[in-house]
């Protein structure tokens, strides 16, 4: 029977998500004398280290152990690579900052590894900090597939399923040390490439539908276009150093924005059909989207108009950014 479980946070400048996501693992239903709690902070410049150091004066005695440590190197895997490290425990949960979970989220995913399963999640549900018209659009954006991808853990499914890579994860220690760390070269790819070695070492990932978790949306249109740049940037970057962790469906906006710029090229010499063949296209794409967003959803105002540019935005800037990754690699 494995009962001991490592619940990791990675964070940076989250003083406004992180009390949340604490609040949160303080209502699990499982037993906290079987949790180690493990908070890294990458040298915030807000409140995040006073709030992780709160916490663990407030509730030290409530759990198995609850640690903080400081990430000087400030990237995302040098921190999980400092938790795997410091973890005394059976399993690790790597849970993001922006994440909001239920009370049942550690216990359906002991459940699960008690089961025979290695790796575990399940999906990952996109929410809002406030309900605006506004913010209810940028949600719909990231909620659908045209603006945010095929990722498994983004897709609700009914039957458990093995999948490449997922959100939220919950590892058993023996597949921490047969894996090894993250690659600290990657700032925002360090899960797919990390997954990939999980997959290439033998062991299955299961997507459990019963086991839910929510991901905090960027509350505002700058700071979701700038998250897909990054994303799209690191994308371009992974392509030189584990090409086999990423899927064709992770290139298709650096397709489209090479696309633009040589048929833009072939407009200005003459030849225009290409360019407007292009866009024809990708606007009766981008409005059948937009319309099987808008019937799906239950949001019904003015902000929807905004959603077809959003949905370009987002391509635009993912494919700009895997193209930025692609020319300076290193």
């Amino acid at each position: 029977m494995i009962e001991t479980v490592t619940f990791g946070v990675i964070a940076y400048n989250e003083h406004r998500y992180l009390p949340e996501l604490l609040d949160d693992l303080m209502q699990q239903t499982y037993n906290k004398k079987l949790i180690e709690v493990i908070l890294v902070d990458g040298e915030s410049t807000d409140d995040t280290w006073q709030i992780m150091l709160d916490f663990r004066d407030k509730h030290k005695d409530e759990f198995r152990d609850v640690k903080t440590l400081k990430n000087t190197k400030r990237v995302q895997p040098a921190g999980w690579n400092m938790v795997i490290k410091k973890s005394t425990t059976d399993v690790l949960l790597r849970i993001d900052a922006h994440a909001r979970l239920p009370k049942d989220f550690i216990e359906k995913n002991m459940d699960r590894i008690n089961s025979g399963e290695c790796v575990c999640g399940g999906p990952r549900e996109n929410i809002i900090d406030e309900d605006t018209p506004w913010k209810q659009m940028l949600l719909m954006a990231e909620q659908s597939m045209f603006g945010s991808g095929f990722a498994s853990y983004r897709q609700e499914t009914v039957e458990k399923k093995d999948v490449k890579s997922l959100f939220h994860g919950a590892y058993r220690k023996e597949v921490l040390e047969k894996v090894g760390l993250f690659n600290e070269g990657l700032s925002r790819t360090e899960d797919n490439e990390y997954h990939y070695r999980v997959r290439k070492a033998g062991y299955r990932i299961c997507y459990d539908p019963a086991i839910h978790s929510y991901y905090q949306t960027r509350s505002s249109l700058k700071g979701m276009l700038q998250q897909k740049y990054l994303n799209g940037m690191w994308i371009g970057k992974t392509l030189f150093i584990c090409p086999g962790c990423l899927s064709l469906f992770h290139l298709v906006p650096f397709a489209f924005v090479i696309a633009i710029l040589l048929t833009t090229i072939m407009g200005i010499l003459g030849l225009v059909w290409p360019a407007v063949a292009l866009w024809i296209a990708y606007g009766a794409a981008n409005l059948g989207m937009t319309a099987m967003s808008i019937i799906g959803g239950k949001q019904r105002s003015l902000a929807l108009i905004a959603l077809p540019a959003v949905f370009l935005g987002l391509h635009v800037a993912y494919g700009v950014g895997t193209l930025i990754g692609i020319l300076h690699r290193q």
